[in-house]
């Protein structure tokens, strides 16, 4: 099984349930050999109805160097930030990014045309489902091309969840010139996306992206891909991971990326 996971929240994310010392005693005891950290970094001044928050980033800084420290020779931690990117404030994350050595950065949206997507309806009001979905992943792309603050773009299809609907599958054909335009943007940049097994707790029978959208990263050449369980309590790290393993290699994908000092590392499939 595939025993890095790069995406995980504890108790300095506002939505948080384990602390970082119990995510990390965990992973031991379930011979996981790296975790990356990547708490959650919002903006969400003038944005209503929605309860993201800022996290102190010095604080969670200070409290993963001494965890580090603590467990040195027992697992390998790694320094991330999942950062809520959105076009107008690009300055701010720059001034943010700029102060800190993170091995590992993702790029989410979450807050769409300064709406909580997961908490204000209100952004569906009005439109169809695929004018939605278009909606959303038009401000991912614009994200894309004006940020280099981020190394993989987090759960691409993350709007599924949300808007009511009784499909909440993508088809890859009903969106493929905004998502071939995402993807190949990625590409072009050399980032990545990241395979995100919380879909499965979500109830979707998926990961994030689908496979469809997997398949068509790797059609597109795309290479750099991360595994991630976005845990926010200790017993879901890397969930689903031996299932996202036999996909990824159904799909012909041979490697998959970790990150040191924000630089890929590829890994070969099979092997931790």
């Amino acid at each position: 099984m595939i025993k890095t996971d790069y995406h995980v929240h504890s108790t300095h994310s506002h939505d948080g349930i384990s602390t970082m010392e119990e995510h990390v005693q965990t992973a031991i005891k379930n011979n996981i050999e790296e975790l990356c950290f990547t708490e959650h970094y919002d903006i969400y001044e003038g944005v209503k109805n929605s309860t993201l928050k800022t996290i102190d980033v010095e604080n969670y800084v200070q409290n993963f160097y001494e965890l580090q420290k603590k467990y040195q020779n027992e697992i390998t931690l790694k320094l991330g930030i999942e950062i809520g990117l959105q076009p107008d404030i690009s300055n701010t994350i720059k001034e943010m990014v700029s102060k800190y050595n993170f091995d590992f950065i993702i790029g989410s949206s979450h807050i769409t045309c300064k709406k909580d997507i997961s908490k204000d309806p209100s952004f569906f009001e009005g439109l169809t489902q695929k004018e939605a979905y278009n909606k959303y992943f038009k401000e991912v792309l614009e994200n894309i091309k004006i940020y280099n603050e981020f190394d993989v773009y987090g759960h691409i299809d993350y709007i599924v969840r949300y808007g009511g609907y009784t499909n909440k599958q993508i088809k890859y054909e009903e969106y493929q010139d905004i998502l071939d335009n995402i993807l190949k943007t990625i590409i072009s940049k050399n980032k990545g996306i990241e395979i995100n097994t919380s879909g499965y707790r979500y109830g979707l029978n998926t990961a994030h992206p689908n496979t469809e959208i997997l398949a068509r990263y790797k059609e597109l050449g795309g290479e750099i891909l991360t595994i991630g369980s976005d845990a926010h309590q200790a017993c879901d790290l890397c969930s689903n991971f031996e299932e996202i393993s036999k996909l990824l290699k159904k799909l012909g994908y041979t490697k998959y990326t970790t990150f040191k000092n924000r630089e890929p590392q590829m890994r070969q499939l099979g092997l931790s």
